[in-house]
């Protein structure tokens, strides 16, 4: 049996409160709990108001490298995503920029070096039908 993350944040600043951490079968045995019985268990829960904090629930292994290298993360208050900061070793003491996770920035890129492909032979197409005419 497998669980990913639960993340408990702050929904005003994205802070993260609480995370429980991913458990998969080398973890040997563990109770599945419910956010409710999280809020009754966890004194740090518990002191807060309920409707102030999200529960964000990762899949196993979910961003397992963006956790890996991250110095930091949080939700963001406006999407609901997570967003990880990750070191700059030229500047350690410059403060986090919160980014989306890696590989979504790689699909993104993914997908415009596509789009600009497509416009490239889309032009290609025109500039030939032009010449055969």
């Amino acid at each position: 049996m497998q669980r990913g993350r639960r993340i408990f944040y702050d929904k005003h600043t994205g802070n993260v409160i609480l995370e429980k951490g991913e458990k998969g079968e080398s973890t040997g045995f563990f109770q599945e709990t419910t956010v409710e019985e999280d809020f009754a268990s966890y004194k740090v829960l518990a002191e807060r108001v309920r409707e102030t904090v999200g529960c964000l629930e990762l899949e196993y292994g979910q961003y397992a490298q963006d956790f890996t290298s991250c110095n930091g993360y949080r939700i963001n208050p406006e999407t609901g995503e997570i967003e990880f900061s990750y070191p700059d070793p030229n500047q350690p003491e410059k403060p986090p920029v919160y980014r989306k996770p890696l590989f979504k920035n790689v699909e993104e890129a993914k997908k415009a070096a596509l789009d600009a492909q497509d416009a490239v032979l889309e032009v290609y197409e025109i500039v030939m039908g032009m010449q055969t005419t």
